[in-house]
Parts: C-alpha cells; structure tokens; sequence
C-alpha cells in the first residue's frame, strides 16, 4: 500500500523527500521515512541538510495523508509556526508524522512533526490548498 501512496506523489527523482510509508491511518494520520544520503543529488558535498528540505518533505507527507480525496493539484498555501530545534546531517533518518488538525475547504491545516531517532528536529502547521 505505502509503495501506491508514493506514486500519488507529483513530483519525480531527485525532489521526492519520501523513501517509505511506516504507518497510514486514512484521513488523520501518517508516518513517513526519509533516508538522508551523501549519494542523492541534493546532498553531496552537505553534512548539514537545509530545513526547506524539511518543510518539503513535511509538506509531501501531508500531501499523502488526503491523496485519497484525488486531488486534481494539491498547493503549499502556508506554513506556520515553523520551528527547527536541531540539524539533520547525512546519515540520518527523517521521521515524518503528520495528522490533520481541520479543514476548512479547499484548505487542509496539519500538524507536522519532524524527528530523528527519538530526537524532534522541526515541527510546523502546514496548509494545503487542494483543487
């Protein structure tokens, strides 16, 4: 099932920010794997990932959590209360879990958490537009 959600995705290699789906609860909540490796484009040459890494990879999990509404194209309309309390290096594994706060169509508010290990690296309210 996680390898379907994936491909629901819009964007293609190399600005895909998720490997794996550990854990999908239709319509409220869903946990998704980033492996960040010196081998993948965006990376080589960087020990320190950039947060708007973060923020995409926060955004393309939220994006799956309603790719059951089939969306025709889903926006990045805002962020909010974003915060970064720790770099992710390479080497590391991003968790990302995110759970619908509310909706107020077409708009969709989540909130997002990031972690490595059991350490939180971000957090934020990401809003989606969907048409």
């Amino acid at each position: 099932m996680s390898g379907e959600l994936i491909h629901k995705l819009p964007h293609s290699y190399p600005f895909v920010f998720i490997d794996r789906i550990s854990e999908f609860e239709e319509g409220k909540r869903i946990v998704c794997l980033k492996n960040i490796s010196m081998n993948e484009k965006f990376f080589q040459g960087q020990s320190v990932v950039s947060n708007i890494f973060i923020i995409e990879a926060m955004a393309q999990a939220s994006g799956l959590l309603i790719s059951d509404m089939k969306p025709k194209m889903v926006y990045l309309n805002g962020i909010k209360d974003a915060r970064f309390e720790r770099k992710v290096l390479t080497g590391d594994q991003l968790i990302v879990i995110s759970s619908i706060s509310h909706s107020i169509p077409p708009h969709y508010i989540f909130d997002v958490v990031a972690r490595v290990k059991d350490e939180l690296v971000s957090s934020a309210m990401i809003i989606l537009a969907v048409l």
